[in-house]
Parts: structure tokens; sequence; C-alpha cells
């Protein structure tokens, strides 16, 4: 009998729609039939409720027929202390082959690794020493993050990438922002991207970011100015995307710095913070 506010990351008929797969194994995995029950539930119950995007505000009527003046959007933040372009102690401490290409994000069916693998064995014919590391992941890993390795190990033996391709597995926190800054560029490769926070804490270090174009990330981004927006799905774009900024170091610096700048003024927590207290203090007095 408290007021009470709603905020998705993601929705689970969205997913459901967007991962495919046997829908048996799917349910058995994910839940999905319990989660959009909650999720219809919830909906109905709150006061009002945040969407990280515009585009996720849409889903609400198109995935559950859900409709409210109650909805507004509101993004996460990102700590811009924390993840900045100054180099640490830790940044030196780093065990990293060399000039490398960073993806992290949680190790799962969605997030586009496979389509990231193909990519960099185009990128890697036409740059020499370039190395490609993917982080993320649980300590202990459930089904579904052991399947997505396996297919991961599996598309590297296939193409003989074993020595310049790294599975890091969990990165402590404290190692995050040194991995970021320290790369040549950041990659977000998602079949569908609700939002894309390792995408912003990477332009919070002023890495340039190459990111996907599917779903509500894009509207993260001015693409061409302050990270570059790409089909993953299209190998082709995706390894050509990355050849063009590792070939123009100016061009990616230049691309680094409008990231952070954007950071800066729209996702900082300072920034966040202030239309959060706005949005609470708005429904609370309806």
């Amino acid at each position: 009998k408290k007021p009470s506010f709603f905020t998705a990351h993601s929705l689970g008929a969205w997913k459901k729609a967007r991962m495919g797969g046997n829908p048996v194994e799917m349910e058995k995995v994910y839940n999905f039939t319990h989660r959009i029950h909650e999720e219809n539930r919830i909906f109905s119950s709150v006061l009002a409720q945040t969407a990280t995007t515009s585009i996720q505000r849409t889903l609400f009527k198109q995935y559950y027929n859900f409709e409210s003046d109650a909805i507004e959007v509101i993004p996460p933040g990102v700590n811009i202390h924390t993840y900045n372009p100054n180099e640490t102690e830790e940044d030196k401490r780093l065990k990293i082959p060399g000039k490398y290409i960073f993806c992290l994000s949680r190790i799962d069916a969605n997030k586009g690794h496979d389509y990231l693998l193909h990519a960099f064995n185009l990128v890697r014919k036409r740059i020499k020493d370039i190395h490609l590391i993917i982080g993320g992941g649980s300590p202990k890993p459930e089904r579904v993050e052991r399947e997505v390795k396996e297919n991961m190990r599996s598309i590297i033996i296939e193409y003989n990438m074993a020595d310049s391709v790294h599975i890091t597995g969990y990165i402590p926190d404290e190692l995050i922002a040194p991995y970021y800054r320290q790369a040549a560029l950041f990659v977000l490769p998602s079949k569908f991207e609700p939002f894309g926070m390792t995408a912003l804490e990477a332009r919070a270090c002023g890495t340039p970011v190459i990111a996907s174009n599917l779903g509500g990330i894009k509207e993260n981004f001015t693409s061409g100015k302050d990270g570059i927006l790409v089909d993953p799905s299209n190998k082709e774009s995706l390894s050509d995307a990355i050849i063009a900024l590792l070939d123009n170091p100016a061009r990616a610096e230049k691309i680094g710095e409008e990231g952070r700048k954007t950071v800066i003024e729209k996702f900082s927590w300072e920034a966040i913070a202030g239309r959060t207290l706005e949005f609470y203090e708005k429904y609370m007095n309806t």
C-alpha cells in the first residue's frame, strides 16, 4: 500500500519473439509464461513506470496491449567518474595481448557473439596483429551460458583463430574500465538490445564504439558522430565498420571524444537522477 514505480530493462514477450529457438526448450530456460504474466500484473498495479528507450515504450502496446499516459522514457545512467579516459594503476597491470577489440556483455544467445566472431575472421585478414577479447559471464555459468561459449569455441576452431581470440570469462568490476580504456574499440553486436549499458560505459571511457542497430540501443547514438551503428548479422557490414575505424585512428579518436561528451550530457548519473526525481514528484502528486 505504498507508492510504487517500475522500470523494465527488457520485456519478456519481446525477448521471446526475438530469440526464436525451440519454444518448449526456451520456455524451460526462460520461464516466459510466468514472466509475461507477472509483467502484466505489474504494469496495471504501479503508479507509473519508465522505459529505457522510446522504442521500448511502443513494445508495451505491441506485445502486451497495454497503454498508459503514465509511461515516460528515462534511460539508465552511467558513473562517469568510474568510467573515464584517465588511466590508473590497474590499466598498467592488465595482461593484454596487444592491440585489441573489446566486447563485454552477459554470455547469452541474444548478445551476438557468433556475429562478432564471423566478422572478426574477416577483420584479422585485413588488419595484422589485431586481437579480440570477449569478456563477461558468470563465475558459476548455467547451461545457456555454457552452450553459448561452446558455440563460440566451435567458430574459433573452425576459423583457426585461437591465437587472436581471447575469452576471459567474468571480469571483476575494478578491471572493467581499464579494459574499456585500453581497447582500440568496443563492439556490442547484439541480436536485440533494449539499451546497451556496456556500450555507454565504453563511450564514457572515450573508447570508440560500434554497436548493433537492432533495438533501443540505436536511440543512444548519432551514428557516424559519437559511435557507429551497423546490422551485426551482416558480417561484411560489421567487419567493414571495424576495419574503417582501425585504419583511421584520427576518426576513431574523434568518435571516442564525442561519445564521452554525449554520455556526460545525457547519461551521467547526475543527469538521470534529476530526471528521475522530476518523474517521482510528478506522479506522487497525481
